[in-house]
């Protein structure tokens, strides 16, 4: 696992960090089973403190990416049926929600683009 902390970049660090897992893990660099390094290893690898590392990997495990089996250590999730039941989800809450609210189903849809568009871009 490569991770790469850029000090400069507009991303606090444990979003730099909860990014770069998500992503390898979702594009197959880290394999499903993959054994992550603890907090404090990982902490000290890239020179960050390890709450940052913590608040990173409890996102991610929030997100379905990473699993926590207590001490026997912390893996990469099968993230894909979970990311997909919590993206739907969130879905069926934003539709029943904006029905409410008696937006127009265009108006919902241009604004749920919208927000992707500048969540992908972030």
């Amino acid at each position: 696992m490569t991770l790469k902390i850029r000090i400069d970049d507009s991303a606090p660090p444990y979003e730099q960090v909860r990014a770069q897992i998500s992503e390898q893990a979702r594009s197959g660099v880290l394999p499903v089973g993959y054994r992550l390094p603890t907090v404090r290893g990982l902490a000290e690898n890239l020179g960050l403190a390890a709450n940052t590392v913590a608040k990173a990997y409890r996102a991610l495990e929030a997100d379905g990416v990473i699993e926590t089996r207590g001490r026997n250590g912390t893996y990469v999730a099968a993230a894909g049926s979970a990311a997909q039941r919590q993206a739907a989800s969130a879905a069926q809450t934003y539709a029943e929600r904006v029905r409410r609210l008696g937006v127009p189903e265009t108006e919902a849809l241009t604004a749920v683009q919208d927000a992707l568009r500048a969540a992908y871009r972030a």
